[in-house]
C-alpha cells in the first residue's frame, strides 16, 4: 500500500456519507471515516483542488435477491451529508440511483471540465460505492488512489476483499496520512 504521487489536478470523491448510510452498523467507527473525509476535503480545498460529493438517492431499478432492488427512493433526511462535511456551496453534490457515481451522472464531464486526471475516493460502502466507482474513474482512465482508513463496510470479509484484492488493480492505496502529505509537500 503506497500512494506514490497526486497529480496536478487531483479530485476528492466523498462516497455517501450521508445520514441515512452512516446510521448502519460498520466494521471501522464511523466517526473515525468521517473524520478522515473532512480532514481530507479541508486539505483539498486549502490547495484549491475540487471536492465532490456524492449521495443516493434511490435504487437501481433492477431486481435482486435480497429484494432491495426496484426504484425505492429514500427520504430526503435519509439522503443529507452528514453536517460534518460542511459542503461548501461550490462544491459538487452528485446524486446517484446506482452503486458508481459516473453511471447515469454528469460527474465524468464536471471532472473532466476541470481537467481533473486524478481522483481520491473514500466513503461507504467500501464493496459498494466505493469500489463501484473507483472501478468506473478506472475505466474512464482516471488514476485512482484510496485512502482505505477513510472507508469502511458494514461486511469486513467485503471490505478486506476490496481492500486487499481489488482496489491494488485500480489505483494505489494508503491511509488518509499518506494523501494529506503529499498535499503538504505541494506549494499551497
Amino acid at each position: 500500500m503506497a500512494v506514490t504521487t497526486l497529480d496536478p489536478n487531483t479530485a476528492l470523491i466523498v462516497i455517501d456519507l450521508q445520514k441515512g448510510i452512516v446510521a448502519y452498523p460498520t466494521v471501522h467507527p464511523i466517526a473515525d471515516v468521517v473524520q478522515h473525509a473532512v480532514q481530507l476535503a479541508d486539505a483539498f480545498r486549502a490547495h484549491a483542488l475540487p471536492v465532490f460529493f456524492v449521495n443516493v438517492s434511490a435504487g437501481a431499478p433492477g431486481r435482486n435477491d435480497q429484494g432491495s432492488g426496484g426504484t425505492k427512493t429514500f427520504p430526503a433526511e435519509f439522503i443529507e451529508l452528514v453536517p460534518e462535511l460542511q459542503r461548501q456551496s461550490t462544491e459538487p453534490l452528485v446524486t446517484k440511483r446506482t452503486w458508481g457515481a459516473f453511471m447515469h451522472t454528469d460527474l465524468e464531464a464536471q471532472l473532466k471540465q476541470r481537467g481533473v486526471t486524478q481522483v481520491v475516493v473514500v466513503g461507504v460502502s467500501t464493496s459498494i460505492g466505493v469500489e463501484s466507482t473507483a472501478r468506473q474513474a478506472y475505466e474512464l482512465g482516471f488514476n485512482v488512489t484510496l485512502a482505505t482508513d477513510a472507508m469502511t463496510d458494514t461486511n469486513a470479509d467485503a471490505h478486506a476483499n476490496s481492500v486487499t484484492r481489488i482496489f491494488p488493480r485500480l489505483g494505489e492505496t494508503g491511509r488518509t496520512a499518506d494523501v494529506l502529505a503529499l498535499l503538504a509537500a505541494r506549494k499551497a
